[in-house]
C-alpha cells in the first residue's frame, strides 16, 4: 500500500467516529491535494499523508495529553510511521504555539519543526478549511476559532498570537501557486 492510502485508512479509522472532525479532515486532504502543486512533486505524498494524519491526536484512542499535535506525533511515531510526517503532524498549525500555553513545549521538542514549502502547505490546507469541512479564508478561519474558545482558554490565547505567524505560511503557499506555469 502507499503512504497516502495507509494514512486514509488510519485516518478514518480514528478519527471518522468523531463525527463533524472527520469532515474537516477530509476538507484538509481535499485543500491538500490543491496546494501540493506548492511543493516538489517528491514531497506531495508527505503532504498528503500528513494532511490526512494531522487530526488523528482528538482520538480517544490516542489522546493522551489531550493536545492533540503531540498526541498525534507520538501515535505516528510508535507505530513506525516516517519521522518527516511524523514532525508534521506534530508541528502543524503552530502547535508550538499552544505548547507553550499550556507547559508542553518541552514534550513538543521531542519532534523537529520543519519549516519548509511542505508545512506551509499542510498550515494553508488546514487553516482554510473550516470544523465541518467548509472551504473559509485564512482570516476566516482564525475569526472563527477566536468566536469558538473563550479569551482565557489558552487555544484562544494561542490564536492571538500565532494568527499573523502563520498567516506567512499561507502567503508563502500562495505565492508559490501563483509561481507555477499555467
Amino acid at each position: 500500500m502507499s503512504l497516502v492510502v495507509d494514512a486514509v485508512a488510519l485516518a478514518e479509522d480514528l478519527v471518522a467516529p468523531l463525527g463533524r472532525r472527520w469532515l474537516h479532515v477530509q476538507a484538509v486532504a481535499a485543500r491538500a491535494e490543491v496546494v501540493s502543486l506548492a511543493v516538489d512533486e517528491k514531497d506531495r505524498p508527505i503532504l498528503l499523508a500528513a494532511a490526512w494524519l494531522h487530526d488523528i491526536g482528538y482520538s480517544p484512542m490516542v489522546g493522551h495529553t489531550k493536545f492533540h499535535p503531540l498526541d498525534g506525533g507520538r501515535h505516528l511515531r510508535a507505530e513506525g510511521w516516517p519521522g518527516r510526517i511524523v514532525d508534521l503532524v506534530a508541528h502543524h498549525s503552530g502547535a508550538r504555539f499552544e505548547a507553550n500555553e499550556r507547559g508542553l513545549s518541552a514534550e513538543l521538542a521531542e519532534f523537529q519543526l520543519e519549516e519548509s514549502p511542505v508545512m506551509d502547505a499542510l498550515v494553508t490546507a488546514d487553516l482554510t478549511s473550516g470544523p465541518s469541512g467548509e472551504r473559509l479564508t485564512y482570516d476566516e478561519r482564525i475569526v472563527e476559532i477566536l468566536k469558538r474558545y473563550p479569551p482565557d482558554d489558552p487555544v484562544h490565547r494561542t490564536w492571538v498570537k500565532a494568527a499573523p505567524i502563520l498567516k506567512e505560511c499561507v502567503v508563502r503557499t500562495e505565492e508559490r501557486l501563483d509561481a507555477q506555469p499555467r
